[in-house]
């Protein structure tokens, strides 16, 4: 009895001892992850912040994450607190995130581009990097990089050297807004070009020179020759079958999910099988996991769901998880403390890497271009372009210290030259854009010089439903006559947020997208329903598209302005950013809205109009055979009241539309006129330039429409902008719409001091005053501005050409 309670009480202890072991061990294991997911996001953290700081000189993202990745993990504490299981763990996340990307990579790239002409930005490429490979096994072999000569170090680095990160050239050429140009174009593709061919010759060397695979070096020829067979033909295997078997795997996936239903999970675990299966082939025989993923990348269809869902997922991945990793890998191989900066030659092979890099490419590019025609400037921009380094080549540095080929130093000097063939890059695309803009025709669109025998073309934009019998009434009222028309491009403006970019897909026509949220797509139904019924009743003389522009509210003024330019529009029309109650004030209003109608007064390529809605919409319909609205327009002088006079000009065409043109003229006569004089600054040149201006231009709309009847006039002078005030102050109740100019004008006396009290400067004081709380309910205003007819450019095309 005594000695089952004596083993009874051991059992209990050794029970307590384990329990007791076994929740150490938890409490250091879930430590350890807490440290580790604390310093990823530390690293993500930091990297955001300093690229927030480094975007106005429009720096990369890579120039950030480099930055950090070198500071933070060469932190003392940092690294000493990774042990070897951490950096062992780290490398194989490291490698499974470039065999994603390699993956990715090659499924972007065409295969079939060496079996074609090549094509004017393919010998671009190929000049480009045969000047580097060239330069770069002439120099290299003298600089000791490694220990002694080594032929495939020097081959794999000057194929490197000659190489282009084509996806952080993409994305920087798009982010910088040049990548519709025609010099955007090119260097886009000859960037993937030179990526696509460099990849390829590393992929097939690989076979003679596995460079990692330290177990070769010590092996006979024999061996060596098998191996390189072996993986030669296990390559070959899945090369053949990656393009004559997945094109019928992808396009029975594709057939079996359409697009607008969500993917089976079936299909979605075969396809993901599938690509895993060819990807492993070539790495069973000794071939690089890394290379392999790559080859079976190019040889995979890249269109259908399948790859796109594939794509788009690897990038989030890679965007927001891998590469903050990666970059702390990075600077935890390339230890600062080895660089040797005290030493001549490390100096000097930074900047021979360097040097090799930018001459090699700009040397090809200048002898090419002069072959294709192309201006020396452009030709040496795009070599400067496509000596863009990236993820890739950062990894090859590392994986040659790691492999034994090169010191610490060499490896480090290596990411520098790499940072510093990146961040020079926004400098030189900014130098492009300063070349372009000198050479871009000024001239714009503007409806005062708009030809009549040519149809007017109106950007007319809406928030949404509530805007649609507004943008009726206005299509009703700027009809003109039926021969030539008028072409309306009825354009939704939407918030792209994170819910309906998850629902964007690609369209089938070029960088086109289609919006599948049903809420959206219910609204653009309903606001395509209206306006088509209303065209179709009153079909004469207009002519309707459907427009969209999708973009966060930073980047809808860019998207606005562009499709105003593809669409050769000579006046857009905004929805003023408050709405009216059902009291008849107006609301706070949207302040993402002003932003976009500011930012694209400021930058539109014609003509813009705000329309503040107070009872416009309510309108119902416009009588063509009696007169339904009374129309004001006020013409104080200066560009934007011409404008405005041009347009009102064809409004006075409708026949329910009542126009009186109000002209306000200065009271010379009045006791103030000296004292105002004193405290006004005139610039009498150019008042009296645009005083010729207003006077040729009111004459002349005088004898067209006032002298035969059609419209009435009136005069009103005033001395001060007080008496402005008050006499519009007067026309409530009168009208149901007043056009005006923004502003524009010089020296305007009548206007002096109203800029003060403004509570929207985009509307102009005028505008500003009769949408005030102040005014009725009843009258709408229409605010005009004509863009600037002088000067350089504030902005490009998309498209523009330089080449």
């Amino acid at each position: 009895m005594g000695n089952n309670n004596s083993t009874t009480s051991n059992d209990f202890g050794a029970l307590s001892f384990g329990d007791s072991q076994c929740r150490g061990r938890l409490t250091e294991l879930f430590t350890r992850v807490a440290i580790n997911l604390l310093g990823f996001f530390l690293i993500a953290g930091l990297c955001n912040v300093l690229h927030y700081i480094l975007k106005p000189l429009s720096q990369p993202r890579i120039t950030s994450d480099i930055f950090v990745g070198l500071f933070i993990a060469n932190l003392g504490f940092v690294h000493r607190a990774v042990n070897y299981s951490t950096a062992k763990t780290l490398r194989f996340i490291i490698d499974f995130g470039m065999m994603c990307y390699m993956f990715v990579l090659g499924i972007e790239m065409d295969p079939y581009v060496l079996f074609k002409v090549p094509t004017r930005d393919a010998k671009v490429a190929y000049a480009g990097m045969l000047s580097t490979l060239i330069l770069a096994c002439a120099i290299i072999p003298f600089m000791h990089y490694t220990g002694q000569f080594e032929i495939d170090f020097t081959l794999s680095l000057s194929t490197a050297l000659s190489s282009t990160a084509s996806p952080v050239l993409t994305r920087l050429i798009t982010s910088l807004k040049i990548g519709k140009s025609d010099i955007g174009r090119l260097v886009i593709a000859a960037g993937m070009h030179a990526d696509f061919i460099s990849t390829l010759i590393i992929s097939l060397g690989y076979i003679v020179y596995p460079v990692e695979n330290d177990d070769l070096k010590d092996a006979g020829a024999f061996s060596r020759i098998r191996t390189a067979v072996q993986m030669g033909a296990a390559l070959m295997f899945q090369t053949v079958f990656a393009a004559t078997v997945s094109p019928v795997f992808m396009n029975w996936v594709n057939n079996e999910n359409p697009e607008g239903k969500p993917m089976k999970g079936s299909h979605l675990v075969l396809s993901v099988a599938f690509i895993t299966l060819i990807c492993c082939c070539s790495p069973v025989y000794g071939y690089s996991p890394i290379l392999s993923a790559f080859m079976a990348g190019i040889f995979l269809p890249r269109e259908g769901r399948v790859s796109k869902w594939v794509i788009s997922k690897i990038n989030y991945l890679l965007s927001n998880i891998f590469y903050p990793i990666f970059f702390f890998w990075m600077g935890y191989e390339a230890k600062l403390v080895d660089f040797e900066p005290d030493h001549f030659m490390t100096w000097a092979r930074l900047v021979v890497l360097f040097s090799i890099a930018t001459i090699g490419k700009v040397a090809g590019t200048v002898i090419s271009g002069a072959m294709l025609g192309f201006r020396w400037p452009e030709s040496v921009a795009l070599g400067l372009l496509l000596t863009t380094k990236g993820h890739y080549h950062i990894y090859l540095a590392i994986a040659a210290k790691t492999a034994g080929r090169t010191s610490t130093s060499t490896s480090t000097v290596m990411v520098i030259a790499i940072f510093f063939t990146v961040v020079h890059a926004p400098s030189v695309v900014a130098q492009i854009i300063k070349r372009a803009r000198k050479r871009a025709p000024t001239h714009r669109m503007a409806l005062q010089l708009l030809d009549p025998s040519h149809e007017l073309r109106i950007l007319l934009c809406l928030h949404g439903p509530q805007n649609v019998p507004s943008t009726i009434n206005f299509m009703e009222i700027s009809r003109g006559i039926s021969d030539p028309g008028i072409v309306v491009y009825v354009t939704d403006m939407i918030e792209l947020t994170n819910e309906v970019a998850a629902t964007v897909v690609k369209g089938d026509g070029q960088d086109t997208e289609a919006v599948m949220n049903k809420a959206l797509m219910e609204i653009r139904n309903q606001i395509t329903a209206s306006v088509e019924a209303y065209v179709e009743e009153n079909s004469e003389g207009i002519t309707l598209r459907r427009m969209l522009a999708l973009s966060s509210f930073s980047g809808l003024p860019q998207d606005v302005c562009t499709l105003a330019e593809d669409l050769m529009a000579a006046l857009i029309i905004l929805p003023f950013h408050k709405s009216q109650r059902a009291d008849g004030t107006l609301d706070a209003g949207h302040g993402g809205f002003r932003y976009v109608n500011r930012k694209v007064l400021r930058n539109a390529p014609c003509s813009v109009g705000i329309l503040v809605d107070r009872g416009f919409g309510s309108i119902e319909k416009i009588s063509r055979s009696h007169v339904s609205l009374n129309v004001a327009v006020i013409f104080i002088g200066g560009k934007d009241d011409r404008e405005a006079l041009a347009y009102a000009g064809r409004v006075s065409r409708h026949p329910g539309v009542k126009l009186t043109v109000i002209r306000f003229l200065v009271d010379s006569n009045s006791e103030n006129a000296s004292r105002r004089a004193g405290n006004y600054r005139i610039n009498i040149s150019e008042q009296q330039e645009e005083t010729n201006h207003d006077d040729e231009c009111f004459a002349e709309f005088y004898e067209r429409h006032v002298a035969s009847g059609h419209v009435a006039y009136m005069e009103k002078h005033l001395a001060n902008s007080a008496e402005t005030y008050a006499t519009l102050k007067s026309f409530e109740g009168q009208y149901s719409l007043i056009i005006v100019g923004r502003g524009g004008r010089v020296n305007s006396v009548l206007t002096f001091g109203m800029n003060d009290w403004q509570q929207c400067p985009e509307l102009g004081p005028i505008g500003d005053v009769l949408a005030g709380s102040d005014f009725s309910a009843k009258m709408s205003v229409l605010i005009i501005q004509q863009h600037n007819l002088k000067g350089e450019l504030d902005g490009l095309d998309d498209d523009f050409s330089i080449m």
